[in-house]
Order: C-alpha cells, then sequence, then structure tokens
C-alpha cells in the first residue's frame, strides 16, 4: 500500500478589465492512498468497481475469473493480467474483493487461503463470516447500485462496510472513500439486506415496468423516449417529495371509466394486463 501527500499552494493572478487582481488559495493536505487489489470475478459489479478504482488512482494488481474470455478481456482493458486458477492468484496485493454472484461466493471462499490479507465480497444478503476461512482481515464492501458492465457512465455509489476488525474497516472505509463522493455507511447483514429488499422495489421492480412500457410503446408504434419526461421528472421530485405525496392516476382517483379504457387497450397483452390489473388494485387500497 502506497501514500502520497498533495499539497499545492496556488496563486493567480486575473486581468478583470484591465486590471490584475492577486488570488490565492490554499487547497489542503490531502491523504491519497494508493492500493494493489485483486479482483475475484468478471461479471457487472467486478468490472465498474475496477474501473472505478482505476480511475481513483489504484492498480488493479490482477483479475481472477472463471470465465476465461470475460476476465481477459477486462484484463487488458485495464493493462493488468488475468488469471482463471485460483491456484494462480497472486498474494502480494493490498485488497481482494470478491464480486462474484451470491451463490458462488462461498465456492469461491473454499478454494481462497489469503493469510493476513484483508478480503471482501460485495454481496448485500451473504454473511461476511462466509470469508473467515480465507483470513482473519475479512468484511463486505457493498455497493448499493444496479450496475452493468457496458454502462458508458460510471454509476454513483453508496457503498456499505462490515468487517472482522478496526483496522480491516479502516481500509476498507478508506478504499470505498476514495471511489464515491457519497459518505461511506456501516451496515451488517441485517441492514444490507433491508436494502437489498428495498433496491428490489426501487430499482428491479420498476425497470420491470419500464421494460412493459417499452414493448407497449413498440408494439403501438409510439417512441418510448416520449416517456422520459415523465421519467426524469418522477425520478426529480423524489430530491424534494415522499413517494406517499405523489402518487396520481386512474387508480387513485378511482377512475373507474379510464381504468375501463385501459383494460380494455391491453386486452391483447396479457402481462401487461395482469400487472395493469394487481397495481390498480393494490394502489386502491393504499
Amino acid at each position: 500500500m502506497y501514500y502520497g501527500r498533495m499539497e499545492p499552494g496556488l496563486n493567480l493572478l486575473l486581468n478583470i478589465s484591465g486590471s490584475f487582481i492577486a488570488i490565492s488559495s490554499v487547497i489542503a493536505k490531502v491523504s491519497i492512498f494508493i492500493m494493489n487489489i485483486v479482483i475475484i470475478g468478471s461479471g457487472n459489479v467486478a468490472a465498474v468497481l475496477g474501473r472505478k478504482l482505476l480511475k481513483a488512482g489504484h492498480v488493479i494488481q490482477q483479475i481472477y475469473g472463471r470465465n476465461a474470455t470475460a476476465a481477459s478481456e477486462l484484463a487488458y482493458e485495464w493493462n493488468t493480467e488475468s488469471a482463471n486458477y485460483t491456484s494462480l492468484i497472486v498474494k502480494t496485493a493490498d485488497v481482494y474483493l470478491v464480486a462474484v454472484a451470491d451463490t458462488a461466493i462461498a465456492a469461491v471462499a473454499a478454494d481462497l487461503r489469503l493469510k493476513n490479507k484483508i478480503v471482501a465480497h460485495t454481496a448485500a444478503a451473504v454473511p461476511m463470516d462466509v470469508l473467515k476461512g480465507v483470513t482473519d482481515n475479512y468484511g463486505v464492501f457493498y455497493p448499493l447500485q444496479s450496475m452493468r458492465k457496458q454502462q458508458e457512465n460510471s454509476p454513483e455509489l453508496t457503498i456499505y462496510t462490515e468487517a472482522s476488525n478496526a483496522d480491516t474497516k479502516k481500509v476498507l472505509d478508506q478504499l470505498a472513500a476514495s471511489i464515491t463522493n457519497n459518505p461511506v455507511q456501516p451496515a451488517d447483514l441485517d441492514k444490507r439486506s433491508r436494502l437489498h429488499v428495498a433496491a428490489v422495489f426501487a430499482s428491479n421492480f420498476t425497470n420491470y415496468l419500464f421494460d412493459l412500457a417499452a414493448s407497449f410503446c413498440n408494439k403501438e408504434g409510439i417512441s418510448f423516449s416520449e416517456l422520459l419526461p415523465l421519467i426524469r421528472n418522477t425520478v426529480e421530485r423524489l430530491n424534494e417529495e415522499s413517494p406517499s405525496q405523489m402518487q396520481t392516476g386512474p387508480a387513485v382517483r378511482k377512475d373507474l371509466d379510464t381504468i375501463h379504457k385501459h383494460q380494455e387497450l391491453l386486452k391483447d397483452y396479457p402481462e401487461h394486463l395482469m400487472v395493469y390489473n394487481f397495481l390498480t388494485e393494490a394502489l386502491m387500497r393504499h
């Protein structure tokens, strides 16, 4: 792990309307913790975290993945090496991030022995103790975000950490703070699991509804982009209003005439109609 310090002092002269104005600014000391990272996994979370870590100045020392092609592609992108056997994972990194599917974490952990190294998985609903046999310094590095490796724009993250000891927690917190402007939050398994449930409602289910809307638009000759101002306005209002205050529409108004017209339009869309009826009844009871 490398430690660097930046202590720049900056003096500027600006020419404004022919007059020179002296401006002094001193940038506070900033501690930079540059860490050597091994990423275990080659999927969506691994790809997004790896890019963010590189951008923050860290070194991706190696990427391990059972999918040799996916691991090699990321290794090429990050100018590093890849491995597809756990026996080939280097033992000289500072932090090892296990970014694999929840159901694969235990199997990966069973093959890892990284004595005294810091090892953390990125899952919400998996106990950190699954890594107990790997090292004494284990934890969780959970980014609450929907991630796809094909994303062009790097998504904003809120990262939740948990660790087996204070020193490991400090390192994970420092690593998290280097890739997000949001405060790093502590979260045990219970909190992470509850956050994950809420996230499924807020992201996965809403995206499913976007998909239904998009498929309906496509078949009806409507551009889904025509709905984007509505979607953006709905999301932006959440910064100032609670969801319960924002709900509008025929179900809330109990406008049965409009609801029946919608149901008629959906008669050739059984999946859409089933969801429409369920949510309409739920909103009318809410």
